[in-house]
């Protein structure tokens, strides 16, 4: 397995200048790198006009591994070839490294960069990113590995400091400023600069001299789709070099495949935390999260869910100030609340949404608090009382809404809970903890504390997570809580189940408008569209949740008899239809009218097509196979394994469709804004052509 890292854009308060002359002082050794012994210059190459200087040189390292390991594999130092190239004219140095030792059987491969600050020509930033792979390595391929990420992982930090080493050791000498480089033709027109003693790497002289000047400022990222290092600090919290490394892999994942909606940097951290900082766990993880929330407008919650006004009154809990760790604090009084009554009034959908609002203010205010206290929030403390808890809580209806509705909050907003505080535990409470606790993930769990009768009062009780002055009154703080006290639900407003399933606000919920169907090779999905004027507009949006498709459009001249579904796809809630007939003739009975386009996996697409002509107008998802083979040729083998590989597995889409009027149509995908798709905000302009007089925006 290849194991990669990738830094974040390091930022060095000084000019660029000042950087390089402080990188030069770490040949030929660097005291402050034990692992680096030595290096030996092997070539260097110098421009004509001087802004240009590439060096190569052989670098020796000593290895912290174990002595039987260095036996065995016969070397006691490894050697690297590191190629640099300076650009004084660009102000970039990049470095490129690869192992020298091992190469048959390990191949490493590191490159970094420095470059000017986008934003202040005075700073420079650094950017770092490697690979490795272990082919085979005498049976040790495991240990190897893990002490090539260790030593690396220690040595990614100490290398910023050793610059900063450098950088004060070159201002302790005196030297506080170097001129930049400039042409031949203007440094004969200007006078020499004096530079205060030689350097191991000098420019040429410049009129214009320089200050380093450390400046405060908010951390910014000096490229939108770039994460800086002091913004990690501020904005998310102390990361090792390993998992900021996750972080950024993650999200230019994300930039490749949603572009235009990619979540906040929090929540992609919270999804990473929840799986232990594994990559592909928890892409999965926030990719399915990304997919729900999507399907069910959540993104929108806080703007179109408004409770009624009998669950504000009787759903007992609220926001209430923060901890003491500054985390927002909500209290749930469960023991006070009227669960079935709750069921039965509003239908556990509608109680769902309720919880699903609850999460998201909780991120809003997270954000608004790391703002407010200038450190790193991303979690909320949740107080529990459970006075009045009994087996009328455990109304089997009750019990299955509340597991439903934990099992929705652990998929899809991870690591949010910092702490749960469980107060007044009555005896009953540990039934209840039997039936919900395998529904909680471990790392949650840790995060509970239970007080039982008044043992939260006092020293290791509530003062110890949060203020005295912020603690409810009615757990004998001085503080007024505005929380419902709850009660019964009058059974004057319970529902019949009859009406909760005819209620408009479920109806919405459940009722989603996108649509999901299953892919089999051999058995397209297609849906027609019937056009009566020509001219309009059919819009798509859709998500490649599984496999690997082609998306094909065609304007067909037959009515399609009787949609017919996959044999295959007759397990229940799968959704397979195909409506071109074998029979029909491409170019006769049907045209196609866009080329076709490939999905991969994990993909957004969003698009549009002006139709031509009134009539059927057919869209197609099929399973990306292998190119038709031509004339007598046998097929490659790589196509026969693809073809095996996908035949063995279905493809999942999900998709929503529009068709607007020509006069309705602005030209972009902000028409879908019209049937609220949730998409106004996240696509790019598109444009028509006389040709295909279609645009899509693929999200790649």
């Amino acid at each position: 397995m290849v194991q990669k890292y990738q830094s974040p854009v390091r930022v060095y308060k000084h000019p660029f200048e000042m950087v390089m002359a402080a990188y030069e002082k770490r040949f030929p050794t660097c005291p402050q790198i034990p692992v680096f012994v030595g290096s030996e210059v092997l070539s260097e190459v110098t421009g004509e006009d001087g802004s240009l200087h590439i060096i190569e040189r052989s670098c020796k390292l000593n290895v912290d591994a174990p002595r039987l390991l260095k036996k065995i594999a016969g070397v006691e130092y490894v050697y690297f070839v590191q190629k640099n190239t300076l650009n004084w004219k660009d102000r970039t140095l990049l470095i490129e490294a690869h192992n020298e030792t091992f190469a048959s059987r390990v191949t490493v491969i590191e490159r970094c960069s420095y470059s000017v600050h986008p934003e202040n020509e005075d700073w420079t930033c650094f950017e770092q990113s490697a690979s490795l792979d272990i082919k085979s390595f005498f049976g040790f391929e495991n240990t190897v590995e893990k002490i090539a990420m260790k030593q690396y992982t220690a040595n990614i930090k100490r290398g910023k400091e050793v610059i900063e080493y450098y950088l004060n050791e070159l201002i302790a000498e005196g030297i506080t400023e170097i001129p930049r480089w400039v042409p031949p033709e203007k440094r004969a027109l200007s006078k020499p600069a004096i530079v205060p003693c030689a350097l191991p790497i000098r420019p040429a002289p410049v009129s214009r001299i320089l200050t380093s000047v450390t400046q405060k400022i908010l951390p910014k990222k000096p490229d939108p789709d770039k994460l800086d290092a002091d913004y990690i600090e501020r904005y998310l919290g102390q990361l090792t070099p390993m998992q900021e490394s996750c972080l950024i892999r993650l999200r230019q994942w994300l930039q490749e495949t949603h572009k235009g909606k990619i979540p906040k940097d929090e929540h992609i951290l919270r999804f990473l935390r929840a799986r232990d900082f594994n990559v592909d766990k928890a892409r999965e993880m926030l990719c399915q999260s990304l997919t729900w929330r999507k399907q069910y407008q959540v993104d929108y919650i806080l703007e179109t869910w408004r409770p009624p006004a009998f669950l504000q009154e009787y759903y007992a809990g609220g926001w209430h100030f923060h901890d003491s760790e500054g985390r927002p604090l909500y209290i749930l009084r469960l023991g006070q609340m009227d669960t079935k009554g709750l069921v039965k009034a509003l239908g556990e959908e509608a109680l769902l949404r309720h919880v699903l609002s609850i999460n998201e203010e909780g991120q809003k205010r997270c954000e608004e608090n790391t703002k407010i206290f200038g450190r790193p929030i991303t979690s909320w403390t949740c107080l529990v009382d459970l006075e009045g808890l009994n087996m009328r809580h455990l109304w089997r209806p009750g019990v299955k809404a509340l597991l439903r509705i934990i099992e929705v909050v652990e998929a899809n907003y991870p690591e949010t809970l910092g702490r749960l505080l469980i107060v007044r535990a009555p005896r009953v409470f540990p039934v209840l903890w039997t039936l919900v606790s395998p529904f909680i993930n471990d790392n949650t769990r840790q995060k509970f504390l239970v007080y039982s009768g008044n043992n939260y009062q006092g020293v290791g009780g509530l003062v110890d997570y949060i203020d005295k002055e912020i603690i409810p009154d009615f757990l004998g703080g001085g503080c007024m809580c505005t929380v419902p006290e709850g009660g019964l639900v009058p059974k004057s407003l319970y529902q019949t189940e009859e009406a909760l399933e005819n209620s408009d606000h479920i109806k919405l919920w459940t009722e989603t408008i996108y649509q999901s169907a299953h892919v089999f090779k051999g058995a397209p999905h297609e849906i027609v569209i019937e056009i009566l004027e020509g001219s309009s507009v059919i819009t798509w949006d859709f998500d490649i949740l599984k496999g690997d498709l082609v998306f094909n459009i065609f304007h067909s001249k037959r009515s399609p008899q009787n949609s017919k579904k996959d044999p295959s796809a007759s397990t229940p809630g799968v959704n397979n239809v195909q409506l071109i007939e074998k029979s029909w003739v491409l170019g006769v009975d049907y045209s196609m009218v866009e080329s076709p386009l490939m999905c991969r996996e994990g993909e957004s697409i969003q698009g549009s097509h002006i139709t031509r002509w009134p009539g059927l107008y057919i869209l197609q998802w099929k399973v990306n196979g292998p190119a038709p083979v031509s004339g007598p040729a046998l097929p490659r083998v790589d196509d026969v394994l693809a073809s095996l590989q996908v035949s063995s597995h279905k493809c999942k889409v999900m998709y929503y469709t529009e068709v607007l009027a020509s006069e309705d149509f602005r030209g972009s995908m902000t028409s879908l804004e019209s049937c609220h798709s949730g998409f106004s905000q996240l696509s790019g302009g598109t444009t028509s052509s006389s040709q295909s007089q279609s645009s899509s925006l693929v999200s790649r």
